[in-house]
This record gives structure tokens, sequence and C-alpha cells, in this order.
């Protein structure tokens, strides 16, 4: 664990963002990045976007983060949650954002989903870009 003087500042990488985010929302985080980490393409890489984790492929797929009062998966596009939108219901959404609680991680059947339709919309706008 880093003092607190070597964490002044936006985290620069996301390890240092991990050793910010106290429990339960580290844990519950790590168990989001884990199973992301095994869906997106090969050659992304996470890096920190908007003070966020977030994971880089031809630009930013999606971001994570903890808050005081729940973590949010910022999907980055709206459509995506339009795509899942009833199993989406038990969760807090906005724009782009679901909000799942600091101590229970989106289930794993549902994030796959969502990062697989999340790497298909980009994947789909390089094709035209």
């Amino acid at each position: 664990m880093r003092s607190k003087e070597d964490l002044a500042g936006p985290p620069k990488t996301v390890d240092e963002y991990f050793d910010r985010v106290p429990e339960p929302g580290r844990s519950t985080l790590l168990k989001v990045r884990a199973i992301i980490q095994t869906l997106v393409p090969k050659g992304t890489t996470e890096v920190i976007s908007y003070q966020l984790p977030s994971f880089k492929y031809k630009g930013i797929l999606l971001s994570i983060g903890a808050f005081k009062d729940h973590c949010s998966l910022f999907a980055m596009n709206p459509a995506v949650q339009v795509l899942f939108e009833e199993e989406l219901k038990p969760y807090k959404t906005s724009k782009g954002t679901i909000q799942f609680p600091l101590d229970k991680a989106l289930p794993k059947g549902l994030l796959t989903k969502l990062v697989k339709a999340r790497i298909a919309q980009h994947e789909a706008k390089k094709k035209r870009a």
C-alpha cells in the first residue's frame, strides 16, 4: 500500500486507483476487472481515463469505478443498456452508466453480455470509420 504522500492528485495508473479504493469496493471492482480482462480482445490495455480504470482497444471500450455508496460500469454508449433493459432493471442506470452495490459485483453472465455487446459496437464503429 502506498503512503498518503504518494497518493496526492489523481491516480496515474490503474493499480494506483485500486490502492485508493476502500473495501468492500476494491474487492468488488477487482472481481469485475478480472471478468472483463478475460473478455476483451488481445491487445487491450488498461489505462486511466477521466480518473477511472478503463479498457482501451482502438479507443476506450468501457470504464469502471468505485464511489462512496456504489460501484459503476461505464459502458460509454447508452445503446448497450437498451439491449439488456430487462436484466438491468434491478440496477440504477443513467446515460451510459450502470451502478451496482459496493459489496456485490454485477453477475458474470450479465457482465459478459454487456462487455461483448460493447466490443461489437466498438468494432462496428471502427469499420465504418
